[in-house]
């Protein structure tokens, strides 16, 4: 995991075609807005493990814990 720190107004790119920016930061609420194209899902964890357990999708490998090896 790559772990970043960005002020309000700053952004981010992900390949070339996403931007995540940091809108807002309220105590420990932010607000992050995204840009994707409309190919890309984009779900909060919670809706996605719900998916997960009504195996509506598969289990992500990006949520799964990582095993000791």
């Amino acid at each position: 995991m790559l772990l970043l720190s960005r002020k309000c107004g700053q952004s981010i790119v992900i390949n070339d075609d996403i931007v995540v920016s940091v809108i807002a930061v309220d105590g420990n609420r932010v607000q992050i807005g995204i840009q994707a194209p409309g190919y890309v899902p984009i779900y909060r964890t919670e809706i996605v493990e719900r998916m997960i357990a009504n195996r509506e999708i598969e289990p992500l490998a990006c949520l799964t814990p990582a095993q000791p090896v």
